[in-house]
């Protein structure tokens, strides 16, 4: 499968979540919409990228929403709820920027949050006079029903919005969204789903999640072309909502005004599509499962041989996997960047190391071009240096 993607054959690449890796037909997607463009960019940006036009009225479908269509069918959704960002810290950062907090108004994140957003949630909150509230998450040992507690748990008289990971960035757990979705709306409190690594790794439907808000990141798991990502709201947060360019959509509804925030490159966003659908023709089910059983197998290859614990319920796992390195590897983000580089520049090996919790972790972020020797390299790599 490999040859579908322009990755380095000389180097085993673990780390598809990261930034992703569009395959070749993606990418030739893409060019094709940029080469339309340059034979016309005014009427192309101008009169048929968004409702944003000049000129006449179009009755022609705007290609942004023509795009957006195709990927909220994608995510169980309607197109006219969904909207392009460049990425999933993008999105979060518009919702965070147009909700109505007030002094001493509350925001419940998680410490597996992804930096960015735990950054982008400090930054907002001081603007505002609002508090962060950071919940320190169960083991996963303890299985689903921990996490959907202990967020419960966390909820204040003062809790206005929780920011939820679908899928935990460095810890790489897939948490029980809906349940914590539908406790947290119970207690009144707003959620906005982080699924930064989620639509394509996992079925999505997004309105039959209840949340207000869902950001996800479309360069990852679903092929497209970077930066590509999507904000969808539901359709009582819609009015309120803003991007964080305010341009000529300012007034004319949720779509127009993300769809037009300034010249930019939109072959992104308008080649996503694409990358659907070269899923599509591989079977979405097949890469889903190929990639959760890489993860699942992958993981527990990998701590038996540095013999660390791995204890994480298989439904708690998509296509991605934390394992525990030996301790004595280290536990500082030094001692993880150092091994990152050795691994990638010695052995050719690139995969996420970090350090959390007193120790070094390496997540596993396989896709279909890998196979459980990739995983077998790497056991061997990071063995031969405890």
């Amino acid at each position: 499968m490999l040859n579908h993607w322009s990755l380095d054959p000389d180097v085993i690449y673990l780390n598809h979540g990261t930034v992703g890796a569009p395959p070749r037909r993606v990418l030739a997607a893409q060019q094709a919409i940029r080469d339309e463009i340059e034979r016309q960019p005014a009427r192309f940006l101008l009169r048929e990228l968004s409702a944003i036009t000049v000129g006449e009225p179009r009755t022609a479908q705007p290609r942004m929403r023509a795009a957006a269509d195709q990927v909220a069918a994608f995510l169980g959704a309607r197109g006219d709820d969904l909207v392009f960002v460049d990425n999933a810290t993008t999105g979060v950062n518009a919702v965070l920027r147009s909700f109505p907090f007030g002094e001493g108004d509350e925001i419940l994140i998680g410490d597996h949050a992804y930096g960015a957003i735990a950054n982008a949630t400090a930054f907002h909150a001081k603007e505002r006079g609002a508090r962060v509230h950071t919940v320190e998450l169960p083991d996963p040992s303890r299985g689903e029903a921990a996490f959907v507690e202990c967020v419960v748990r966390a909820i204040g008289p003062r809790t206005r919005l929780a920011i939820v990971d679908h899928i935990t960035s460095e810890s790489a757990l897939v948490l029980p969204i809906a349940e914590i979705v539908a406790r947290c709306r119970r207690e009144g409190v707003a959620v906005l789903i982080d699924g930064a690594h989620a639509p394509g790794a996992l079925p999505i439907d997004l309105p039959a999640l209840g949340a207000d808000w869902y950001v996800g990141n479309l360069h990852k798991w679903a092929y497209a072309p970077r930066s590509c990502a999507f904000l969808w709201a539901a359709a009582g947060r819609q009015e309120s909502l803003h991007p964080l360019v305010i341009s000529w959509g300012l007034g004319q509804g949720f779509a127009a005004e993300f769809d037009w925030v300034g010249t930019k490159d939109p072959t992104a966003y308008l080649a996503a599509p694409e990358g659907i659908a070269f899923m599509r023709e591989l079977g979405i089910v097949a890469v889903r499962s190929y990639n959760h059983r890489l993860a699942w197998e992958g993981a527990a290859l990998l701590s038996a041989r540095l013999r660390t614990s791995f204890r994480v319920e298989e439904s708690m796992v998509g296509t991605m996997a934390t394992v525990p390195l030996p301790e004595r590897m280290g536990c500082t983000r030094e001692d993880a960047a150092r091994l990152r580089d050795a691994l990638l520049f010695r052995d050719r090996i690139e995969v996420q190391i970090h350090a959390w919790r007193g120790r070094l972790w390496a997540r596993l972020s396989t896709q279909i071009y890998n196979e459980i020797a990739d995983v077998e390299r790497l056991a061997t790599s990071i063995a031969a240096r405890v």
